[in-house]
């Protein structure tokens, strides 16, 4: 893609040319980061706008999974996870730069705010998905008791969480186990895209049904996935962000 300046883009972008859609600018703009960290002094004032996501680090070793290969975890991670972080960088970094643009339509601003809200949920969700990967998929302490005090029994919890992801084989989306602070309860949650998220509520639990997460080791056979995550979910840090998440509900209701 040829460089453009911003008055050219916004110009394009409104009189529908070239084909060169918002997606197209941020992407381009993702994967030169330099020109990116340069087109602004106001996202050094503005800290919602740093511009300064960074990957977190495997918390695992991905060699080590059992039926999740190697090959598969570092493409999720490097490529469609690394791609997200750069992505809400350069949209942080755009709506700094335009963000006292007098002349920019109202209508261009939100499509920013749209794309910044995809980004972000993105990134956030890929965060939760990694950090609750690594373990033996054997549940136990407080959320063993949690799931079987809602659900009746740890099996009948799997079986409508798997059911759930199951759902979304072939498309997109996450299916999360969530407290729902509002309700005070449990539930398995389906989610279409990275904006999808129950109000009010914290990820306990978190699997990618995008294709990217599975294709690589399970083609279409998405089903076979489903399993494979259960078996290295890591419980240990879901029972961490329960427990963090009974601490929050006690703090909001004093």
């Amino acid at each position: 893609m040829k460089n453009i300046s911003r008055r050219e883009a916004i110009e394009t972008m409104a009189l529908g040319g070239v084909g060169l859609s918002l997606s197209d600018l941020i992407t381009a703009e993702a994967q030169t980061p330099a020109a990116a960290a340069n087109q602004t002094p106001a996202s050094n004032v503005i800290k919602a706008f740093a511009g300064q996501h960074q990957p977190k680090p495997l918390p695992f070793d991905p060699a080590k999974l059992n039926g999740l290969s190697e090959r598969l975890i570092k493409s999720h991670w490097e490529n469609n996870y690394g791609g997200t972080v750069k992505a809400l960088n350069a949209v942080e970094l755009k709506l700094a730069a335009l963000l006292n643009d007098k002349d920019l339509p109202a209508y261009m601003y939100g499509d920013l705010k749209r794309e910044e809200l995809i980004r972000t949920g993105s990134v956030v969700m890929h965060d939760l998905y990694f950090g609750n990967l690594g373990g033996d998929g054997k549940p136990g302490s407080d959320i063993l008791f949690a799931i079987r005090f809602t659900w009746g029994s740890f099996e009948q919890w799997e079986a409508e969480f798997k059911k759930t992801g199951n759902a979304l084989a072939g498309g997109s989306g996450w299916v999360t186990l969530g407290f729902n602070f509002h309700t005070g309860v449990l539930h398995n949650y389906w989610g279409w895209d990275h904006m999808h998220n129950a109000p009010f509520s914290c990820p306990l639990l978190v699997m990618d049904m995008y294709e990217h997460a599975y294709h690589i080791d399970y083609g279409a056979a998405a089903a076979k996935y489903v399993d494979a995550f259960m078996q290295n979910v890591d419980w240990n840090e879901v029972n961490r962000r329960y427990v963090r998440s009974q601490k929050a509900t006690s703090e909001l209701r004093v």
